[in-house]
């Protein structure tokens, strides 16, 4: 599918049903402890490939729980946190003030990835970070332009973005929207039996090579999040889009973005995670 068509039946779908991350997001943080918070900053620094953030500049762009704000603050950077969701905002703020009360080096506020005026107030930062968010702003590929222009030069762009199954996607799209046209006391109808086929099925293949949760635990550790809180996500998620790996690097490339790297989710279902670097220009 083009970006234009992508874009064309994103705006429709933005407005016709949002799932709410925030209030998943809510109870998430009633389950957050210091071993989370450790673990996000590790994926942080995995992921960026650097050991602290001190004098840098971070985009927490769609903020959600407001975890890898928090891992970003505590490893140095100056952080700006957004999101539309306000639950999300609630969150991210409620970290804040949990760990770093009355800070100026951390602001958090409601704002809209695809809003060009507000994301052009927000200026130019050494690191825009945006996980698992830009497909549910209902229109993916203004969101990413959008974002892109908030990268400095020579500065990082993290985003990872849900891999195209083709007709799995589609499956999964029509699952998503049934999810959220439900009402609430009967929407464990479609959460029950997908949680089960996920969770289930790694479960039963870690104990058949008798390393009980190990996929749980690496998930973890990887994320920061618990696999039940993503499991909520993935099946509420919606507006629902999606991209290959081709069309993300063409679009980023034609913007000046070199990629660093590259982590895919191996043609299945989730997330490629990408990140790149925008070229200096002479």
């Amino acid at each position: 599918m083009s970006a234009s068509a992508i874009t064309a039946t994103g705006r429709a779908e933005d407005h016709e049903l949002r799932f709410e991350f925030g209030k998943n997001w809510s109870r998430f943080l009633q389950t957050l402890d210091e071993s989370r918070v450790r673990e996000a900053e590790q994926s942080l620094q995995r992921a960026l490939r650097l050991e602290d953030l001190s004098g840098k500049s971070f985009l927490d762009l769609g903020s959600g729980s407001g975890l890898f704000s928090l891992a970003a603050r505590r490893l140095g950077a100056r952080v700006h946190s957004f999101d539309y969701d306000l639950d999300s905002v609630g969150c991210t703020r409620t970290l804040r003030e949990r760990f770093f009360p009355d800070d100026s080096r951390w602001t958090v506020e409601r704002g809209s990835a695809l809003d060009e005026n507000y994301i052009r107030t927000l200026g130019k930062f050494d690191v825009v970070y945006s996980w698992g968010v830009l497909h549910h702003t209902g229109d993916l590929w203004t969101a990413l332009a959008y974002s892109t222009e908030c990268v400095r030069q020579g500065g990082l762009f993290l985003i990872s973005i849900y891999n195209d199954q083709g007709r799995m996607s589609r499956f999964w799209k029509v699952v998503k929207r049934t999810y959220n046209r439900l009402p609430r006391p009967l929407r464990f109808l479609v959460l029950a039996p997908t949680a089960a086929a996920i969770l289930g099925s790694t479960a039963v293949r870690d104990l058949l090579v008798l390393a009980p949760f190990q996929t749980w635990r690496r998930y973890r550790e990887r994320r920061g999040m618990s696999p039940w809180h993503d499991v909520v996500d993935w099946v509420g998620g919606y507006p629902f889009q999606v991209a290959n790996p081709d069309d993300i690097f063409d679009f980023c490339d034609q913007r000046g973005f070199r990629l660093r790297s590259l982590k895919t989710c191996g043609g299945k279902m989730g997330c490629n995670e990408f990140v790149f670097m925008k070229e200096n220009r002479r």
